[in-house]
């Protein structure tokens, strides 16, 4: 797979990887002041992206749970409810919930976790106890 594209001006671009993109227009939602419009992502995502794309991307991130949209005259107005953090969570539970076995990925998850990283989900876990008990 090649790494770059012509843009159509002669130019090679960069090919985003996956989710690239989709995190680039939660980030600029997210930044945003208040609710805001496609063509307003279009335009501070940079980039020469389609307003096309930015609606099919905000779609699947309203899908996805971590946009609200609201409809405000013929078009949408767009706000962030996760950022990419939240986002990552929501697609590792998707991959959980699509598992028969959700012991067997866990068990498998938690034995390839960093020794770092484990003491991170332990102290999440605990202070998510800790929240829930109080």
């Amino acid at each position: 797979m090649r790494d770059d594209a012509d843009d159509g001006g002669g130019q090679a671009s960069r090919r985003r990887g996956q989710g690239e993109l989709e995190s680039q227009v939660l980030a600029a939602v997210g930044r945003a002041p208040g609710p805001v419009t496609a063509g307003w992502v279009q335009e501070h995502i940079g980039g020469g992206i389609a307003y096309t794309t930015v609606m099919t991307i905000l779609t699947r991130l309203h899908a996805k749970g971590a946009v609200e949209r609201e409809r405000v005259g013929r078009s949408f107005e767009w706000t962030a409810v996760a950022d990419e953090a939240g986002l990552a969570a929501l697609r590792m539970r998707k991959v959980l919930d699509a598992e028969a076995d959700r012991e067997a990925v866990l068990a498998s998850f938690v034995t390839a976790l960093t020794p770092g990283d484990e003491r991170l989900l332990r102290d999440l876990l605990a202070q998510a106890s800790e929240q829930g008990e109080g």
